[in-house]
């Protein structure tokens, strides 16, 4: 749908923090992404994508979502800030070079919050999941 060039257009955020690459779908509740992480990316640790680098990518999904969305309707890409982290599990780390899968949907909106569930997939398996309040500003 979008490739790592217009993925600009629709995030806050700016290199080298990130962590998104392409954007395969979204619409007003969903997204999915993917991102082959680099050697050079400032989360990686020992050959490794780290925990963090991993939240933040469920946070950049969720904020393409929120970035199509506005604009499609015409409007800015909304900066957004992580609130909390709930049920965070993280079952492997993916090596350097390798390609992962982000799915978000949005469970709950209220107001400028909303609460996603965001999974992180390697080669077709599950390797992390949690839900995220974010705040949309």
């Amino acid at each position: 749908m979008t490739q790592s060039e217009n993925i600009l257009n629709l995030i806050p955020q700016r290199p080298p923090f990130v962590m998104v690459e392409k954007l395969i779908n979204a619409d007003e509740i969903r997204a999915e992404s993917s991102f082959t992480i680099a050697e050079e990316n400032v989360l990686t640790e020992d050959g490794f994508f780290t925990e963090a680098g991993i939240i933040e990518n469920i946070a950049q999904t969720a904020a393409l979502q929120a970035g199509y969305v506005a604009s499609e309707k015409g409007e800015k890409t909304p900066l957004g800030m992580i609130g909390g982290i709930k049920n965070l599990k993280i079952e492997s780390l993916p090596e350097i070079n390798s390609t992962i899968h982000t799915k978000v949907s949005v469970e709950h909106e209220v107001m400028n919050a909303k609460i996603v569930k965001g999974t992180v997939f390697l080669n077709n398996e599950q390797i992390a999941e949690c839900e995220m309040k974010v705040f949309l500003l």
